[in-house]
């Protein structure tokens, strides 16, 4: 029995020398498999990885791209930790856009971003099952990317960037602010259809205020310093559409605008606050932002782009540059009251130079 009872001492002895050496390894383990998990939760979170073909590069454009990841980032999808971005620039050239297609379809990315109806129109040709949307379009449908407005259908959508009124209201604020204006001169790439659609509404517009178009028509940005000189004698003022080759160049047509003092009316408030005299518009940061949510829609709620409807812009602002007024002989004080008080313009001091 005392043996017994010496064996059972031992044992018990034993069993607890074992449960204090588990119980002082247990706050270190715990502390371990804590941090195991919690760098195993950070690797085991789903990267995104998404591609932005943008067209070119000009203030509108790079404002809606920069608008776009900021969307991404204040939901959730940030670069360096969940998601990775590839972008590229077609720089404006058109077999470009096709190249950078055929690499995003080839690379499996989550989604991919198209800005400007150039870019987009590649995309849709070459990527079929990726999720594509598109910001800084003028016409989605007359681009042929998507049918119906209400529910594309396909895997691609996206916001325009040409809300019903911009253009028939920039081009009745060049009669209402000049109304002794006879003619008025257009430059922009036939070549883009974006383009195309807009001076369609621009020229049907002038013809119901009497007003002659002439239009400039140039295929890359080397040609828009020509194209605008030439207009120089024949026309009261000066419309640049939202086209991404006069945009790109919007300084050489300001110095044109400036130097024989005609007034220089633009399609989107990035190019008034360049130089332009003043336009009717909305911020493209906003519809990049936009654009943006409709990605976090996709990415992380799972929604079909199909059955998300075409956006457009809001907020609508007629803006008025005074040192473009100025620089283009234009007397702001002398401008039609009436006018002012129908448009009540909002103001920008001065022409931001970069």
């Amino acid at each position: 029995m005392v043996k017994k009872k010496r064996w059972f001492g031992i044992l018990l002895a034993a069993i607890m020398v074992l449960l204090a050496a588990c119980g002082g390894q247990t706050a270190s383990q715990q502390a371990g498999e804590g941090e195991k998990k919690t760098a195993a939760g950070a690797e085991g979170e789903k990267k995104f990885k998404v591609g932005i073909s943008q067209f070119v590069e000009h203030k509108a454009l790079d404002a809606a791209r920069e608008g776009f990841i900021k969307a991404l980032k204040e939901n959730g999808l940030e670069e360096g930790k969940n998601l990775e971005i590839d972008y590229q620039n077609a720089q404006a050239d058109q077999s470009n856009t096709n190249t950078i297609a055929q690499k995003f379809a080839a690379s499996k990315q989550d989604l991919i971003l198209a800005i400007a109806t150039p870019n987009a129109q590649a995309l849709l040709q070459n990527v079929k099952d990726t999720p594509i949307l598109f910001t800084a379009v003028s016409d989605p449908v007359g681009a042929k990317l998507v049918d119906n407005l209400e529910k594309p259908g396909k895997n691609i959508t996206g916001f325009s960037d040409t809300p019903p009124d911009a253009i028939p209201n920039t081009i009745k604020s060049i009669k209402d602010f000049f109304p002794q204006a006879k003619s008025v001169g257009i430059i922009y790439n036939s070549g883009e259809a974006n383009s195309v659609a807009n001076v369609k509404i621009a020229k049907e517009e002038l013809e119901k205020l009497q007003l002659k178009p002439v239009e400039a028509t140039v295929t890359n940005t080397s040609e828009v310093k020509q194209a605008s000189e030439s207009l120089v004698g024949k026309v009261d003022a000066i419309y640049v559409p939202q086209d991404n080759t006069a945009v790109a160049a919007l300084k050489t047509i300001v110095s044109t605008a400036n130097k024989n003092k005609i007034p220089l009316f633009v399609g989107e408030l990035e190019s008034v606050r360049s130089g332009g005299f003043a336009g009717v518009g909305f911020e493209y940061s906003d519809i990049g932002y936009d654009t943006g949510l409709m990605a976090v829609k996709i990415l992380k709620e799972g929604a079909k782009p199909g059955e998300l409807a075409i956006g457009y812009p809001s907020k609508l602002t007629l803006t008025i540059n005074k040192e473009a007024a100025k620089e283009q002989g234009i007397d702001i004080d002398k401008l039609p009251k009436e006018a002012m008080d129908k448009w009540k313009p909002q103001w920008i001091e001065k022409t931001e130079t970069k």
